[in-house]
């Protein structure tokens, strides 16, 4: 199980990664594009709003309901909504390193892979 604390510790691990809000929400964004950040959708209360590949986006749905799924508010965007009660640490940090990388700048993505190698 995770929870606020855990986001704000997994996604401030990225660089260049700050808090912030959007919608009234906490959120985490990479040079002023988000990254994560709570729903403000009420069909999705205290759900994690996160970047999604949209190719691996409705697979992420239909294998892991339990812990993801989508509202009609967020239709059509690649957009992950993620069940902070029935993800464990590591999956979660997995998912928000999957929406640091779609959206942070190319140049800090190519720093962070070399690091990472």
């Amino acid at each position: 199980m995770a929870t606020w604390d855990t986001v704000r510790e997994l996604a401030s691990s990225f660089p260049d990664v700050e808090e912030s809000t959007t919608y009234g929400q906490p959120a985490f964004k990479v040079k002023g594009k988000l990254v994560a950040w709570l729903s403000p959708d009420r069909a999705a209360e205290g759900a994690l709003a996160v970047c999604a590949d949209p190719g691996e986006l409705p697979l992420l749905l239909e294998t892991a309901a339990d812990r993801y799924f989508q509202t009609p508010h967020y239709d059509g965007h690649s957009i992950l909504l993620i069940r902070l009660d029935r993800i464990d640490r590591e999956e979660l940090r997995e998912r928000i390193e999957d929406a640091w990388l779609l959206r942070a700048p190319k140049r800090l993505v190519d720093e962070f892979v070399a690091d990472a190698d």
